[in-house]
């Protein structure tokens, strides 16, 4: 069956082509309020640049997976990867985001929490839920079996493939726990999503798309990754795996995902502004009415029970942070999670040890920064230590020494042991106004 492809310019990939089923999906309103869903939250307040959203984010990891899929494919006939397969690895790169919230992360991660305490809510859920509804609501299920999709297997497998795939201790069961494919597709449950190393084009494509609009410098080159990827037996299963002499290049993505942390995602600034959103979305919680499906009326909190009135929630609507930076896996080494080859044994995963890539790797991988905000300016500096200490007594932290020395920003540097990691307490002062700096 011939397929007429539509033709999209991206800043990032240049012209890509999407499948026909993939364009009547984002011509749906459940994928065109992506549109105005801000990628980085409340970095577009520090870094002009990042004004993008989740839209064409989400294109782009599409196009990334059926590109992934499609070199798999050519370079290993044996593993059977079919149109079918291609094809739903598209829709759940496509759909992975449609779960988030106004300013993305902020919703989920700071707004949900204080405004519902207890409810354990995050985006990949909404996004599951928000593609039942997206293809139930625009009758999509005779399109897709014209498409040749089988439902609903292929809609499973879908879902499942937004979930994401198991992490390392999940995956050791004896049982398979999908419905959408068998253990021996189990790679390409890796490919949107992979909790097992976090490498996937989800990343590949917003390190790429964040460093392009924030103006830092992106070493990691994602197409030089799917040139040596295969397909490798490891722990019973079929894992993607990567040419050993590609260590460097890994160590480069996940060296790139530290710094976006550290320059953008967790700027000072950037978590003030946030917390302030997330205190405006608190106050006005309430006041704000949305209607959802059969008439009933949800606010910004209680829109997640409902995708009807969770599709009209965005960010257009809506006039003491503890940070943890790390490459990728905790405290731990991520390249620790990876499967490699060499070119003597290219169907056989190995491991690589630190001792085998370079004595130059860091011995630490994560870093913990605790950050006191103060709103009001008839708050001081010795109200801002007490309750540090109270928080410290109430956490696994130790305070040794509580300094304080008067900058521009009113930095304060504190020694604490917490796991015998280094902790630093950074307070920031907001004049009532809206300036940032005393």
């Amino acid at each position: 069956m011939f397929i007429l492809y539509f033709v999209f310019n991206d800043p990032i990939h240049g012209h890509v082509e999407l499948h026909p089923l993939l364009v009547r999906i984002i011509d749906t309103p459940q994928f065109q309020r992506l549109r105005n869903i801000k990628q980085l939250g409340g970095a577009y307040y520090v870094y002009p640049g990042a004004s993008h959203n989740r839209f064409e984010h989400s294109i782009g990891v599409a196009y990334l997976a059926g590109e992934f899929a499609q070199a798999l494919r050519t370079r290993q006939p044996e593993l059977d990867i079919t149109d079918r397969d291609v094809l739903c690895v598209k829709i759940a790169g496509l759909c992975h985001d449609l779960g988030h919230g106004p300013f993305s992360h902020l919703f989920d991660g700071m707004f949900i929490p204080k405004a519902r305490p207890g409810e354990n809510w995050r985006h990949e859920q909404a996004s599951v839920e928000i593609f039942d509804h997206l293809v139930n609501d625009n009758n999509l299920r005779p399109v897709m079996e014209e498409h040749q999709l089988v439902l609903p297997q292929d809609l499973n497998f879908i879902k499942e493939m937004i979930g994401g795939s198991l992490g390392p201790n999940e995956a050791q069961g004896e049982e398979w726990p999908y419905e959408g494919r068998g253990q021996d597709k189990s790679f390409l449950y890796e490919i949107v999503a992979n909790k097992r190393n976090g490498i996937d084009v989800d990343k590949f494509d917003y390190f790429a798309r964040d460093c392009h609009h924030l103006g830092i410098r992106n070493n990691f080159d994602h197409q030089r990754f799917f040139l040596f990827a295969r397909v490798c037996e490891a722990g019973g299963l079929k894992q993607i795996c990567s040419r050993d002499k590609e260590v460097h290049n890994l160590y480069d993505m996940f060296h790139a995902r530290s710094c976006l942390y550290r320059k953008a995602y967790q700027h000072p600034v950037n978590k003030i502004i946030e917390h302030m959103i997330a205190d405006a979305f608190l106050k006005a919680d309430k006041h704000i009415q949305i209607e959802g499906s059969e008439g009933n009326m949800y606010n910004l909190s209680t829109a997640i029970d409902d995708m009807e009135a969770y599709t009209k929630l965005t960010g257009q609507q809506i006039p003491l942070c503890a940070v943890s930076l790390y490459y990728g896996n905790r405290e731990n080494d991520p390249i620790g999670n990876v499967n490699f080859y060499n070119k003597y044994a290219p169907d056989r995963a190995i491991p690589i040890s630190r001792e085998q890539v370079s004595r130059l790797l860091p011995q630490n991988f994560s870093e913990h920064i605790i950050r006191v905000y103060l709103k009001n300016e008839d708050r001081n500096l010795a109200a801002a230590k007490r309750h540090f200490v109270q928080w410290c007594e109430t956490h696994p932290f130790q305070v040794l020494e509580v300094t304080f020395r008067s900058t521009l920003l009113n930095i304060v540097h504190v020694l604490c042991e917490a796991l015998k990691l280094e902790v630093l307490l950074v307070i920031d002062f907001i004049k009532k106004q809206g300036k940032n700096n005393l």
